[in-house]
């Protein structure tokens, strides 16, 4: 009998009957807060009626329309509503099916548009798993072991992280912008660089926002030399972290945007954006795909922002978000082991440390303890000792303030790394 690979690592033994908003219900009956939302994608909540009401009319009218034979109504519609929404300058899309294909795609038209060929990321970024974007990628290794070699000429700098260097957040741009300048001096030269793809907030490296000044420096340092600057705002896109782009915090402007998740609300689909002027530069043919800009895709996408922008949900992740962080951070203050809460808006890690190491046995801990109680979280870090929350951004202040009673009495329970070595649990 077929089964599903024992590759895959699933983080809880849940089998999904139905979710309505953050609600989901197992087969057996058990019901779940669901902090996840699937990793970032469900940002109107799980099967919104308008979100459901436009996939369910499209399907009676058109279920696949393949945009290099034909194009559909909802596509050029869509194009005109992330209009309104991207930078202006970003004004020319290519559709894609995953965030790993748009990272592609980006890579792509940045070699072809400045006819070199070296990309440059940061350590702990996460941009896929595809030969390309994996090559970027270094939130952990368990992402590129033993599919060597990936894509040739990446360079990976340093992301600058000021609770783990012990500095200040200014220090750190300082020395990663520093750091980036002796790569452009020692590994490669800048006239060789494409471009430079960074997430705004490392997401799977652990919820580090970027400091105040470091978006800034690589802009400085691509219109100097000439590169272009790539936003990987996959997952923090599409109001997120209290603002429609994370990179509007920083109000730094992008070359490329790449973005998905949260865009329809649960199905496939993400997006590059980039001038007109810059996607020309690319080759002809170049960009396509059989599913690409799925029609039912492209009408929740609509139905997406249209919610977004109808239930002020910008608005609401920013103000549910300074709740979670200050009911963290309370925690934080009366647990062991919580050494760092961060993020924006709500996107937002919890790090566990022992003696100033990572503990992920107590995030893991705690991580099941939720589940025991309701509440779906995730991990992420390097190590996997950093408490991902990721809740729709249709969260309530009362579903916020069960969350963070759940993760309390979880954290209680929870024992760290030492104990479980003591007790003989890790042997």
């Amino acid at each position: 009998m077929a089964h599903l690979s024992p590759l895959l690592r699933q983080a809880t033994p849940i089998v999904v009957s139905e979710a309505l908003g953050l609600d989901v219900m197992g087969e057996d009956g058990s019901r779940f807060l669901d902090f996840t939302a699937g990793i970032g994608v469900t940002s109107t909540g799980h099967c919104h009626p308008h979100v459901v009401d436009a996939i369910r009319d499209q399907a009676t009218r058109l279920l696949h329309g393949q945009i290099v034979t034909v194009r559909h109504r909802p596509l050029l519609e869509l194009c005109e509503r992330l209009g309104a929404v991207l930078p202006a300058q970003l004004d020319s899309l290519f559709f894609a099916n995953s965030g790993s294909e748009a990272v592609e795609s980006a890579i792509r038209l940045a070699r072809q548009a400045t006819g070199r060929t070296v990309c440059m990321a940061f350590r702990g970024g996460f941009h896929g798993r595809t030969m390309g974007a994996a090559a970027l990628t270094s939130s952990s290794p368990r992402f590129v072991h033993g599919a060597s070699p990936l894509m040739g000429d990446v360079h990976i700098g340093l992301f600058p992280e000021p609770r783990r260097w012990g500095c200040t957040p200014g220090q750190a741009v300082e020395f990663a912008l520093a750091d980036f300048d002796h790569s452009l001096r020692t590994v490669t030269s800048p006239d060789q660089v494409a471009a430079v793809f960074v997430e705004p907030i490392l997401g799977e490296g652990g919820c580090v926002p970027a400091p105040a000044g470091f978006l800034a420096g690589l802009r400085d340092r691509a219109d100097a030399h000439g590169f272009l600057l790539v936003f990987d705002e996959v997952q923090t896109g599409f109001g997120r972290t209290g603002r429609f782009w994370a990179h509007q915090h920083d109000e730094v402007r992008p070359d490329v945007l790449v973005a998905a998740k949260g865009m329809t609300g649960g199905l496939p689909l993400s997006v590059m954006a980039a001038s007109d002027e810059l996607m020309r530069q690319g080759h002809q043919g170049s960009q396509g795909g059989t599913f690409n800009g799925n029609v039912l895709a492209c009408a929740a996408a609509i139905a997406t922002l249209e919610v977004i922008e109808s239930e002020q949900l910008v608005q609401n992740a920013d103000r549910r978000g300074v709740q979670l962080m200050d009911g963290l951070q309370q925690i934080a203050a009366s647990r062991d082991g919580f050494s760092d809460v961060r993020g924006r808006g709500l996107m937002v890690g919890c790090e566990l440390t022992l003696d100033d190491h990572p503990d992920p046995a107590r995030a893991a801990a705690i991580q099941q303890n939720c589940l025991d109680s309701g509440l779906m979280v995730q991990r992420g870090g390097p190590a996997r000792n950093v408490l991902r929350l990721l809740p729709a951004l249709t969260v309530s202040a009362d579903e916020v303030d069960t969350a963070l009673d759940i993760i309390d009495d979880a954290a209680a329970g929870a024992p760290s790394d030492r104990e479980l070595e003591h007790s003989g649990a890790n042997r």
